[in-house]
């Protein structure tokens, strides 16, 4: 009698660690390369469709800044559709800066194709989580 009562508990309790982990969500990686220099702060936002472009994202990671190729994670993302915007926020103001022209001051960047003119979009920005962890390649 104990021992189907270990069992069961050990049943029990895997069934709770594995609706754990996919309430959590998974890991992105995202590779930001062709960072051209070590100024000021690299600032990411993962979005979805309701908040890209309209204001703060679902989730933030800053780091200073390193030139070259970078690396930074989003975690417990759950599964849906996403896109990431990438700021070098060079002088460290937390914020973009524009030219008097409306041009970027600052690079950014993000997931998927990026417009030649015009503000990106989320369509052509857009990616899919699903319950597996994902890399992503971002470029400067």
């Amino acid at each position: 009698m104990k021992t189907i009562g270990l069992i069961l508990s050990l049943v029990f309790t895997s069934f709770i660690a594995t609706a754990q982990q996919a309430e959590e969500g998974v890991t992105v990686t995202v590779n930001i390369e062709n960072v051209l220099n070590a100024n000021g702060k690299i600032l990411a936002s993962l979005h979805n469709s309701e908040t890209f472009l309209k204001g703060e994202g679902l989730d933030h990671v800053a780091m200073k800044s390193t030139k070259g190729t970078l690396t930074l994670t989003f975690e417990d993302v759950v599964p849906g559709t996403y896109a990431i915007m990438v700021l070098h926020d060079e002088n460290d103001n937390q914020r973009m800066d524009f030219e008097a022209n409306g041009m970027p001051k600052e690079n950014y960047a993000t997931t998927g194709v990026m417009e030649m003119y015009g503000p990106p979009s989320f369509d052509a920005s857009k990616f899919g989580v699903s319950n597996e962890n994902l890399e992503l390649n971002i470029r400067f």
